[in-house]
């Protein structure tokens, strides 16, 4: 029996089985969880459910977290079907490409600050709100995913990092505002993966390169070992954890610079 038997599990954000959600989902399924997932729009929709299909998870549902309607009417359909839920996993993020290239201050806009914080920041904040009436009282937990953007200037990361910054934040105010009614919040931030998402970065192979340099285990992390990592902070085992940003990057943040001589 896993320690995740009995949990009801909603995860957002499963794009691929190379996406940092799907490590997570299959993690907490393994475990005993019971998976429900989201996909974002109708071109998703038959990649999410084949995945899905994958993980016996009986529901699949639209989200689009750019939408108000379109969160609500993802927790009035949850419903539907259980009375409670869980955990709820938060796996997304945007930004324009266009502002993934180049110098910071050179590249950024009022429009592309505004949709990076929007769609990978406040939208962790507007789920947990939705959530609530079905988390509250069921020592549930949700977890976000986070990058060590959010406090080093990587580059060509620029803000899509502000928006990584946003959102650590947006954990520790969740986790404060929603301790008392029982739900706990926290964030992993994951080490450099090869994710669809990732590959939008300009020179990310270089940046791949360097982490595996630098990290401590000299190597990539998977996406199974971020899932481990999110099973466990959200399961009872983690019970006294809340509004922690937890690496799972092979100490990357732990390390400084690599001298070398000749």
């Amino acid at each position: 029996m896993g320690f995740l038997s009995g949990k009801r599990a909603l995860i957002t954000g499963i794009a691929s089985n190379r996406s940092i959600a799907w490590g997570i989902a299959r993690a907490m399924r393994r475990e005993g969880a019971t998976i429900a997932a989201t996909y974002p729009n109708a071109k998703m929709e038959p990649r999410v459910r084949k995945l899905a299909d994958e993980l016996d998870a009986p529901i699949v549902l639209p989200c689009d977290v750019s939408s108000d309607d379109g969160i609500l009417n993802l927790f009035s359909e949850l419903r539907n079907t259980w009375e409670g839920l869980d955990i709820l996993v938060h796996s997304i993020a945007f930004a324009h490409q266009e502002e993934l290239v180049g110098p910071f201050v050179e590249t950024v806009t009022r429009e592309g600050f505004r949709v990076a914080h929007d769609i990978s920041s406040y939208s962790f904040a507007a789920l947990g709100k939705a959530a609530l009436p079905l988390m509250e009282g069921r020592q549930s937990a949700l977890l976000t995913i986070s990058y060590i953007g959010s406090v080093r200037a990587i580059p060509n990361y620029n803000v899509m990092g502000l928006a990584k910054a946003s959102l650590e934040a947006n954990v520790r105010y969740m986790a404060q505002s929603m301790g008392k009614k029982g739900i706990r919040v926290n964030a992993v931030s994951a080490g450099p993966i090869r994710t669809l998402a990732a590959s939008g970065i300009k020179d990310f192979r270089s940046m791949l390169a360097g982490f595996e340099q630098a990290a401590p285990l000299g190597r990539l992390i998977t996406i199974d070992e971020v899932g481990n990592a999110a099973a466990f902070l959200c399961s009872d085992l983690a019970s006294g954890i809340t509004g922690e940003i937890t690496y799972v990057d092979g100490g990357f943040n732990t390390a400084g610079a690599i001298l070398t001589t000749s």
